[in-house]
């Protein structure tokens, strides 16, 4: 599913990010990447969707070697890996179907085939009754939900989470992860970069710490291992 193979990264600045990291995904993994701020586990979400490229070895996802792919192959990548970001990124002026529709639209999607999608995918993160709603008028939690929605509504392989619980009481941050817990379970690999402590020694599932851009532990049923 995804495999990593002596995966190094280093921005033009001279920063290492991320130094010789092996690390292979099974499908229907759900495995969250922990470690201290600034050890890299930004950067390793952001290269499962193709935001940033190794300088140095390989990333294979679903078959596919991201070094390789030609700039129109990306949008390709995008539609097998969902992505949901601390800070929502919803469009302000856009209402709630018309956000996760975007994401179809984006691969041109057939009209039909939208119209048939959001209205699902909204039910399925609760959201039934908010589709004409812009985001300004949702709370925070009702946001990621929405954030949700557009990451799985291409039905991807992969979701790809960058601290998905960062903005969110501690009750909504639940409701989240049991989302994506749910998600996990009807197939989908879910990857999450986390700082949240009692989340992960609560779930245990597989956790990968990395610390100053190496992969330090590597854990089925694991523990966060950091102090909170």
């Amino acid at each position: 599913m995804i495999q990593l193979w002596n995966v190094g990264k280093t921005y033009q600045n001279g920063t290492v990010a991320l130094k010789d990291v092996n690390i292979r995904v099974r499908k229907g993994d759900f495995a969250f990447i922990v470690g201290p701020s600034g050890a890299g586990k930004s950067t390793l979400i952001k290269m499962l969707y193709g935001e940033e490229l190794p300088t140095s070895g390989q990333i294979i996802i679903a078959g596919k070697n991201i070094n390789r792919l030609r700039r129109f192959e990306y949008s390709l990548l995008r539609r097998n890996v969902g992505v949901v970001f601390q800070d929502f990124k919803l469009l302000p002026d856009r209402t709630v179907y018309e956000n996760v529709a975007f994401a179809l639209e984006v691969v041109e999607t057939s009209s039909r085939e939208i119209a048939r999608r959001v209205p699902s995918v909204l039910g399925l993160v609760g959201l039934a009754d908010k589709m004409k709603m812009l985001p300004m008028q949702l709370s925070g939690g009702e946001q990621q939900r929405v954030a949700l929605a557009r990451a799985i509504v291409n039905n991807p392989v992969v979701i790809a989470a960058d601290e998905p619980t960062g903005n969110l009481d501690p009750d909504t941050a639940w409701e989240i992860m049991h989302l994506l817990e749910e998600i996990n379970r009807m197939g989908t690999t879910v990857i999450v970069g986390t700082h949240a402590k009692s989340i992960v020694d609560s779930m245990h599932k597989r956790v990968i710490a990395i610390e100053k851009g190496r992969v330090v532990r590597d854990e089925e049923k694991g523990e966060y291992g950091y102090e909170a």
